[in-house]
């Protein structure tokens, strides 16, 4: 059976990681799929282009403690992308406390997805991540006022899985945990904007349509 390389790796990363990602890449074993996207972001001036989704098994222990923290940094944020929902949520507990710029775009990613318990462990984090005066809240305020469209799509997804997934469990959405998560974002990149960030979310429940 075909095996795919990890070739698209390192455009995921800043180029000043070329080294850290050659390293995660020689024990990343290699998937039966192409990875899916890629979709593309400015990161501190700098576009990367991160996968959609990737299909690797997982690397063995022993061969993740070989690595340096930033490696395993980057190893975990690759594998946020990964196909299966469990194997996101395991590698998103490990980076989601991260303030460091590259780290954002894959951590965002997450909150515009349909997995409920990944928006609520995102939602349980970034509220002190994104304090007032923080590094993080520099980090994704700057990262979201750089990517304005990527964030308004990212708004829309959280209505639109709110609306497709989990409108019965909160059939208000300024319950759901995403608007939650918005808000937190929206304050951040408001700060660094300098004016408000516009809200995308529904006014009242019979307003969600063409969020998709």
């Amino acid at each position: 059976m075909m095996t795919y390389g990890i070739d698209v790796l390192p455009a995921a990363f800043p180029a000043e990681f070329a080294a850290d990602a050659a390293d995660v890449m020689a024990v990343v074993p290699a998937a039966r799929h192409r990875p899916l996207g890629p979709f593309a972001v400015v990161v501190e001036g700098e576009q990367i282009a991160i996968p959609h989704r990737v299909h690797h098994d997982e690397p063995s222990p022993a061969a993740v403690a070989g690595l340096s923290p930033r490696q395993r940094q980057l190893l975990h944020c690759w594998y946020s992308r990964h196909g299966d929902g469990w194997v996101r949520q395991r590698h998103l507990a490990r980076i989601v406390r991260s303030a460091d710029p590259w780290v954002v775009p894959f951590v965002l990613r997450l909150v515009g997805e349909y997995v409920l318990e990944i928006l609520v462990a995102i939602g349980d984090e970034l509220p002190g991540l994104l304090a007032p005066g923080s590094p993080g809240r520099l980090a994704y305020g700057r990262f979201i006022a750089a990517n304005p469209a990527f964030f308004d799509r990212l708004q829309r997804q959280v209505v639109s899985y709110w609306s497709c997934y989990h409108r019965e469990l909160y059939p208000d959405f300024r319950a759901y945990p995403g608007c939650t998560v918005l808000d937190l974002l929206r304050s951040a990149a408001a700060d660094s904007a300098g004016h408000p960030w516009p809200s995308l979310a529904p006014k009242s429940p019979a307003a969600v349509h063409g969020y998709r």
